[in-house]
């Protein structure tokens, strides 16, 4: 059914980096939609092939980072996020989004806590994907750099070993090169075992372009244009609709 958008860009008070991820989806291809929380309804959802989380403060982190958002989600919602993704539906979270979706239990237990200095976290960072089979990182090399901004990045797990195990099984589908935040295992991004809801605390929407790089000569090899962000949201595109096209 046509709908007019195909991805639904959730945005509570305080979310503050979904123009950018609007802009960056629209980019790869899909038809975004941003809708107020208040607005969000089962149905909004069951329109959507892609629902995405983007970065920034939900609620203002008042209690804990996603906390907030996890709860209007869940007693404005019930179950129907849960049942979009049973149904073979696709989730990302930014940032922010990815402390929901931890908090929402749609990604392996863990939680992103504050860092270990209590320092709000500001920079460019080294990652390696180290599941470049996983459908939203496909296009992308073994090592990239993505911006983070964020006081409460740092991804803990409730038993040891745990986040190594995630590692292991290919859940943590990236991980920080310099562990910059003293995440277990370094677990920078999450995948769940389907493979349609996926987590991360850096912002690919902010590196689009090459000109957004820090390097005013950065160019990746055979690369003229586009930053690796731009390449993130084409896997997801390309792995949407190769999907649909294969059912």
């Amino acid at each position: 059914m046509e709908t007019g958008f195909d991805t639904l860009l959730l945005k509570f008070p305080g979310t503050n980096c979904d123009a950018e991820t609007e802009r960056a989806l629209r980019v790869a291809g899909f038809r975004p939609r941003v809708l107020p929380f208040s607005e969000v309804s089962t149905a909004t959802l069951n329109q959507s092939r892609l629902i995405v989380l983007p970065g920034g403060f939900s609620y203002g982190d008042y209690i804990m980072a996603g906390r907030l958002a996890q709860l209007r989600i869940q007693s404005a919602l019930g179950d129907a996020l849960y049942r979009f993704h049973e149904r073979g539906g696709h989730l990302l979270g930014i940032c922010n989004g990815f402390q929901i979706l931890c908090k929402l239990g749609l990604l392996p237990a863990g939680s992103l806590v504050a860092h270990a200095d209590g320092r709000f976290l500001c920079r460019w960072v080294r990652l390696s994907n180290r599941r470049p089979d996983h459908p939203y990182l496909s296009a992308l090399p073994t090592e990239v750099e993505f911006p983070i901004a964020c006081a409460e990045g740092r991804f803990v797990t409730a038993e040891e070993g745990e986040a190594a195990n995630y590692v292991e099984r290919g859940l943590a589908a990236l991980t920080y090169i310099d562990n910059v935040n003293d995440s277990m295992a370094g677990v920078a991004g999450l995948t769940d075992e389907t493979g349609r809801v996926f987590g991360l605390m850096p912002h690919p929407e902010r590196f689009l372009s090459r000109r957004h790089h820090y390097d005013p000569d950065w160019r990746a090899d055979g690369e003229t244009e586009h930053g690796w962000g731009y390449h993130f949201f084409r896997s997801m595109h390309r792995a949407i609709y190769a999907e649909e096209v294969g059912s």
